[in-house]
């Protein structure tokens, strides 16, 4: 048993680790965004009426908030899609268009047309209603899939399918199959495992993730991980790790990275995960990055890169 622990030790210790090569991974989420409180947050919440006071005036999943992000410091940006009618997809976070926009109904019960005729930034208040600082400046912002695709060639992209509608994976692998493979290579999508199981099997040189399987991969990791083995769950995909939680991985931060890459995969840390909360935050804040993982070099993911980008390279520097 002393032996047994003394080998999981050595397997799995910083102490003995090579150092990590490079610098983080910077993740957008949603471009350049209004941010808002968290408290008192669910899954109905319509953010768009709780924002803070804006610093900036641009909105989020659009052409102009995602070169914003690039220019600020991102190296992916993650954006949300929703098939429309007419055999597109619109680039939009919401189900439904009434929390945003100056239109109604389920956002994947339009065409295409339809939604560019809205203005995406009707919605949005910092003062409970009185005022709604972005009416008229979002009226025509809500790309499609296509435009960014062609905006942004060279960038890395990920894209989050909203539903778990295997039809819709189908459809996402069929456009995504006419890309070059050096450009499908850009790429990551997840969401739902319905979708995201049709499109892996269609495209399986393009990283996925989907909830269960991460789930899968978690539960798997910490049950072999002290090894060294790392599951097939776990390999070609994207990991999302709460900061509070990511100590219970073997080997993190140093031995655990360097396992992942070596399977295909990549590793966003996240804000700290908080029970009976249906998300969790990210990496928004000064203190956030101060308890980054000394030499930490594993991806990031931020809603708010223009504050999080400079105190990341700064922490670099040092």
């Amino acid at each position: 048993m002393v032996l047994f622990a003394v080998g999981v030790f050595i397997a799995n210790t910083n102490m003995l680790a090579p150092d990590m090569d490079g610098s983080p991974t910077l993740l957008a989420h949603r471009g350049v965004a209004q941010t808002y409180p968290y408290d008192g947050l669910d899954s109905e919440t319509c953010t768009a009426t709780r924002i803070r006071a804006p610093e900036h005036d641009l909105l989020e999943n659009t052409i102009p908030s995602m070169r914003a992000a690039f220019a600020a410091g991102a190296d992916v940006v993650e954006l949300d899609i929703h098939p429309t009618t007419d055999g597109a997809f619109a680039v939009f976070h919401d189900w439904t268009l009434d929390c945003r926009t100056d239109g109604h109904g389920v956002t994947r019960e339009k065409t295409l047309a339809d939604l560019k005729r809205l203005d995406i930034g009707y919605g949005y208040t910092a003062d409970g209603g009185k005022t709604f600082p972005f009416r008229g400046l979002g009226a025509g912002l809500m790309p499609s899939l296509d435009e960014v695709l062609a905006a942004f060639p060279g960038k890395r992209l990920l894209i989050n399918v909203k539903s778990r509608d295997a039809e819709e994976g189908r459809r996402l692998a069929a456009r995504l199959a006419k890309l070059a493979p050096e450009a499908r290579a850009l790429l990551s999508v997840y969401g739902d495992d319905e979708p995201i199981d049709v499109l892996r099997a269609a495209l399986p040189d393009v990283r996925t993730m989907g909830r269960r399987s991460l789930r899968r991969c978690v539960l798997s990791y910490l049950a072999v991980g002290w090894s060294g083995y790392v599951p097939d769950d776990c390999r070609h995909t994207m990991l999302l790790v709460p900061s509070n939680y990511a100590w219970a991985l073997w080997g993190w931060p140093g031995r655990f990275m360097q396992r992942m890459q070596k399977v295909g995969s990549e590793v966003y840390l996240l804000g700290p995960y908080e029970p009976g909360r249906p998300f969790t935050t990210g990496i928004d804040t000064a203190v956030d990055v101060a308890q980054l993982p000394t030499g930490y070099a594993g991806g990031i993911w931020t809603n708010r890169i223009q504050v999080i980008a400079p105190l990341v390279a700064g922490r670099a520097a040092r």
